[in-house]
């Protein structure tokens, strides 16, 4: 009696399998996520609304979620942080709804924050491991400048930039996100 001996399978054989398989959903993401992407991108305005909207609808149910379970477990340890955290976010996502302009303005000057952090962070990064990345360091401090620049033009035109700073990011990361999807479909419907 022979024994044939196989090689165990690798977690890329299965996702490549899994992805083939169902191309077509990957597909049809992707191209939905092209076009709202694109979408997006053509009217940001309308897209840093519909962020904004939606965030406040999360807020305001988890917030009332928070609630009810804070209630519900009042006995436990925390109690009073946890009936303060429903509450700021119940306060939060109500806010938001009755005030979404209001929303876009905070939202927009937080991304901007968030960039001149991040750029920061970035740049410290590069220069910190310079050595180690040889010659490619670079590229994590290009990456941080540009997360600077993106800070000061968004900082700088506020508050006119929140008509389009939020929902020109979200179009491009959909946007891209689609290609990524489209590209993966296509790669493993040929392969």
């Amino acid at each position: 009696m022979s024994s044939i001996e196989t090689e165990p399978e690798q977690p890329g054989d299965l996702l490549l399998r899994s992805i083939r398989r169902h191309w077509v959903l990957f597909l049809v993401e992707g191209l939905m996520l092209i076009a709202f992407g694109a979408i997006a991108i053509i009217v940001p305005g309308a897209a840093a609304l519909a962020v904004t909207v939606l965030l406040g609808w999360l807020f305001l149910l988890s917030g009332i979620l928070g609630l009810v379970t804070t209630i519900w477990m009042r006995q436990l340890p925390g109690f009073w942080w946890s009936l303060l955290s429903a509450l700021l976010a119940i306060a939060t996502g109500a806010a938001l709804l009755w005030w979404p302009f209001g929303g876009v303005l905070s939202l927009t000057l937080g991304l901007a924050i968030f960039f001149l952090i991040e750029g920061a962070v970035s740049i410290m990064y590069a220069l910190d491991h310079r050595r180690e990345f040889g010659g490619r360091w670079g590229w994590m401090l290009a990456s941080g400048v540009v997360d600077i620049v993106l800070a000061l033009l968004i900082l700088a035109g506020f508050p006119g930039t929140a008509t389009w700073a939020i929902g020109l990011l979200v179009g491009i990361n959909m946007l891209m996100g689609g290609v990524a999807l489209v590209a993966m479909a296509l790669h493993a419907r040929a392969a």
